[in-house]
């Protein structure tokens, strides 16, 4: 841990973990259980979807609605959120019905975190260190998340090995997971409330309106990150693992390993991030450790066979996870501390809404043919976003980059 940490910084990297695994867990076997129940591929896309477009709202309501809040009670309410998800796709199986809890939820299909936890543990995390720890600590946060939600994907398997085991029904079996879900829930509000006041009095202090001084550069980094989110959307854990179901007929357990593999690789990546970040700086970081792994996922796409396109798969999770840090960093850099909630939720809710539009596309792609066409646009998209990061942001550095110390968003000839 750095030294400057806090207590409160131990808490949030173990609630990360919890969710994490959490995540993992039902994100590989959400699409074999909507499968189960008789869902097509179109339909398990529009799901995902659903549980995107929710997230991104919520998130945004958050930080736009919440800055007055305090952490404890903004996560607090979403682990509620979170335990009412997983009794609802505990409780029903027909499309409608989970398509509105899909909606209305805490749902995560991905492999990193997009849901309405973050704008509020960003900002309270930020507090916790000072600024020559903070990527290191963002690197933390993420390993953290990545490790755990490996763990859950490795899990993954068990309910189906339990029901072949021992005669249950497989989709009744998957079911199980949900409660899972919830329970991780419970857990992770229990030591929300264990939040210290002086983390709430810090995120208290300003009362002031979202994003005035820092309102342009939030919103031209919001308008990338939505590009990147939304080649991100064609890839989601969830719809990786159909892919590898349709195209190679993986199991569930297979690809779990696989999933397991592919966190531990990304988690232990992003320690790297935050000492490559101290050497070449938090843009470069992002788009060159960012633009090979999109190389990586395009010849993934074209592999003929399981052992290769899983192989390149497993290289590109060595490197695509090395810009969430630097990335989460520079935004709480590049902006006053009082408006990094708000900062922290504008340009986390691409990461849902953008990503949101890429499923549904995804779903019918892998309706009609199981070749790669959800990697082959996903690795473009996300190319396209590294080439104009570079052009745009490369000169606009964080304070800890700078002699003078300053904030980017109002150095002057610095702000975008």
């Amino acid at each position: 841990m750095p030294s400057s940490a806090t207590a409160d910084a131990q808490r949030l990297l173990v609630t990360r973990a919890l969710r994490g695994f959490a995540d993992g867990f039902v994100s590989v076997l959400l699409a074999d259980y909507l499968s189960s129940l008789g869902l097509s591929p179109l339909q398990i896309g529009t799901i995902i979807t659903g549980t995107l477009l929710g997230s991104a709202v919520l998130t945004l309501a958050v930080g736009l609605l919440g800055h007055g809040l305090g952490s404890r009670q903004l996560l607090l309410g979403a682990s509620a959120l979170m335990f009412a998800t997983g009794l609802g796709f505990l409780g029903v199986t027909a499309f409608w019905p989970l398509l509105v809890v899909a909606v209305a939820g805490t749902l995560n299909p991905s492999a990193g975190d997009v849901s309405v936890f973050l704008p509020a543990e960003q900002a309270a995390l930020s507090a916790t260190v000072e600024g020559r720890d903070r990527t290191g600590m963002f690197a933390r946060y993420n390993l953290s998340g990545n490790l755990a939600g490996a763990l859950g994907a490795l899990a993954s398997g068990l309910p189906v090995a339990g029901a072949r085991w021992f005669g249950w029904d497989r989709a009744a079996a998957e079911r199980s997971g949900f409660a899972l879900y919830a329970a991780v829930a419970v857990a992770v509000g229990i030591l929300y409330c264990k939040l210290s006041p002086a983390l709430e009095r810090h995120t208290q202090a300003a009362k002031a309106a979202p994003l005035l001084r820092s309102r342009r550069i939030v919103v031209r980094l919001a308008a990338l990150f939505s590009l990147d989110s939304f080649g991100g959307g064609f890839i989601v854990q969830s719809l990786l693992a159909l892919w590898l179901f349709r195209r190679f007929a993986l199991s569930v357990e297979t690809a779990g390993a696989i999933f397991f593999a592919a966190g531990i690789a990304a988690g232990f990546s992003q320690l790297v991030s935050a000492r490559l970040a101290a050497r070449i700086g938090l843009i470069n970081t992002m788009v060159y450790t960012h633009l090979p792994s999109n190389v990586l996922l395009i010849l993934a796409a074209l592999m003929p066979t399981a052992p290769l396109a899983v192989g390149f798969l497993l290289l590109r999770m060595c490197l695509s996870q090395m810009d969430v840090p630097a990335r989460q960093s520079y935004v709480m850099a590049v902006v006053p501390p009082e408006e990094r909630p708000a900062a922290a939720s504008v340009t986390n809710v691409p990461r849902s809404l953008a990503a949101a539009l890429a499923p549904l596309l995804a779903g019918a792609m892998l309706s009609r043919s199981s070749f790669g066409w959800p990697l082959l646009c996903g690795g473009i998209a996300k190319t396209i976003y590294d080439v104009l990061l570079l052009v745009q942001f490369g000169a606009v550095k964080p304070p800890e980059e700078t002699a003078d110390g300053g904030t980017a968003a109002t150095r002057p000839g610095r702000s975008p």
